[in-house]
């Protein structure tokens, strides 16, 4: 890791946070909704609630605006217990309710909840059992903690299908359990064809209630989340007039049924801890990772989620937090085009204004330095103050370093570059150029030169007064047009100072230098 994490990293933070409320329980607890009833320990960070005041249990009225859920918990009393909900991979704080000595409080707002999955946490933090925050949000909840598989809940048809649902898995759960640790200790291929044959079966049966139950059901709320969890089962693969199967059918066919049945315009979806991770792994198994195969899909899903504001802030703070540091070299040209598409024709009311600079300067800054397009130029001085164009170097390839003397990571990574440099990257014509970010670090800067003999390179740097200078004409400075907000930061640049290669190790920087020196061959 970069030894200095400098400004970018720290505004990545943040920038966060501005999509994704920030979790009031640990996100290790293992997601079980709608699969487990297990009661598993969490940590609540939230302090809000923690001094205990008593207050009356107001009386369960129904009310045509916001939420009303009186709560009957045994045996607790004359403590707090709270309400939280999913919201992707987080767990959230939405209320809290003081238990009188008979156990009783009341889950109340003026305004409704956002529908979802929500759960009751214990005053030690645990959570204890999930249901439904249906349309009506009028209907009370009595359990005991001892039997927590037999909570009941009145006065919601929503919750009673999903008590329904639990109370199966609860006959169905700890079988799969035993089946799955048999599977591990089984000794014979014939012992673990008999177990997966049995889990099957089992799966089936779990299969078959979900499918009978969108039929009977097909409106409901758990339907619809029943389709958000649904996996596409893939049909024996078909034999052409060849006498040969198509290898891709199954892929295919996947993609093609991956969101069947799933309504993009359903808020309720956001909450809950199954719809995120089947967006993540549609994105990583099923949509080619170059950025137009990216921006084909992230668009589709935005413009089908307008109707719901919740959906479409999740997604397009889900996808501005995934590609703005992308995993891959080009993806931040999703960010750029999602910037492009909502942000810069003012989509996203919802921002403040230190968080639409954010996005602003950030766009800004990667727009000058996309695959494919002319590098900025760096007009700077040597060493010795001899002024050095970047344009100035005749070279079939030229690798820029920005770096910092006082940075860790680079003093691990510059003699790396150096040792790969001499070991193959100069015969083959490639010329390094090296950029300390910091004038006021020269000293530390030519003494690392010097004792690593770092020769060959074009040292630069760009004096105080041309920064100066630069500022005070309101010019974009090497920061911004290269995006260096953390060192080292390498670019890799073709005959015409295009940008062939940005965000990658110094093995897959080797890898492009070898790819496009075969092409060049066999062009020749």
């Amino acid at each position: 890791m970069a030894a200095v994490i400098n400004k970018l990293e720290k505004r990545f933070d943040a920038f966060k946070d501005i999509f994704t409320i920030n979790p009031i329980l640990e996100n290790s607890m293992r997601r079980y909704v709608l699969t487990s009833l297990a009661v598993i320990a969490i940590s609540l960070v939230s302090t809000a609630q923690n001094k205990v005041v008593k207050k009356p249990v107001a009386p369960a009225v129904k009310t045509t605006g916001g939420y009303n859920i009186p709560i009957t918990l045994t045996p607790y009393k004359n403590t707090w217990v709270y309400l939280g909900c999913y919201f992707g991979k987080y767990k959230n704080l939405s209320d809290s309710a003081f238990l009188n000595e008979k156990g009783q409080g009341v889950f109340k707002g003026k305004e409704k909840l956002p529908r979802g999955i929500y759960f009751t946490v214990s005053p030690q933090k645990y959570l204890l059992f999930e249901f439904l925050m249906d349309k009506e949000q009028n209907f009370s909840i009595k359990a005991d903690t001892n039997n927590l598989a037999n909570v009941t809940i009145t006065g919601s048809a929503d919750n009673q299908m999903f008590q329904e649902y639990t109370r199966f898995l609860a006959q169905k759960t700890p079988m799969l359990s035993a089946l799955q640790k048999q599977l591990a200790e089984a000794k014979t291929a014939r012992d673990s064809g008999v177990i997966k044959t049995t889990m099957t079966k089992a799966n089936k049966e779990l299969q078959d209630y979900r499918e009978n139950f969108i039929k009977a059901h097909p409106s409901s709320m758990l339907a619809n989340f029943f389709y958000g969890m649904k996996r596409p089962e893939i049909p024996a693969i078909p034999i052409g007039k060849n006498g040969k199967g198509d290898s891709t059918y199954p892929y295919r066919y996947v993609k093609e049924n991956w969101w069947q049945g799933v309504a993009f315009d359903d808020e309720s979806l956001v909450r809950t801890p199954f719809f995120e991770p089947k967006l993540e792994e549609y994105f990583k198994y099923y949509v080619a990772p170059d950025a137009d195969s990216v921006i084909s899909e992230v668009n589709y899903m935005l413009l089908v989620s307008r109707d719901s504001r919740e959906m479409f802030k999740y997604l397009l703070g889900k996808f501005t937090d995934k590609y703005i540091n992308p995993e891959y070299m080009g993806q931040e040209k999703v960010f750029l085009f999602l910037f492009d598409k909502y942000y810069s024709k003012g989509d996203t009311a919802w921002l403040n204004s230190k968080q639409t600079k954010f996005i602003f300067d950030r766009a800004y800054s990667l727009m000058a330095n996309q695959l494919g397009e002319p590098a900025a130029d760096l007009a700077m001085v040597d060493t010795s103050g001899k002024p050095v164009s970047l344009y100035g170097i005749n070279a079939p390839y030229t690798f820029v370093t920005f770096w910092d003397p006082n940075c860790g990571h680079c003093k691990e990574t510059v003699p790396r570059i150096d040792s790969i440099y001499r070991a193959k990257w100069k015969a083959l014509g490639v010329k390094l150029v090296g950029v300390n970010v910091d004038e006021g670090a020269n000293d530390a800067w030519k003494k690392f030169m010097n004792e690593h003999k770092l020769e060959g390179w074009a040292h630069i740097y760009q004096t105080k007064a041309a920064r100066d200078a630069e500022s005070k004409k309101g010019a974009a400075n090497f920061r911004q047009l290269y995006d260096v907000y953390k060192t080292p930061t390498l670019y890799l640049l073709d005959s015409q100072k295009r940008i062939i290669g940005k965000m990658l190790s110094l093995e897959q920087f080797d890898d492009v230098l070898t790819a496009k020196m075969k092409t060049a061959t066999s062009v020749k």
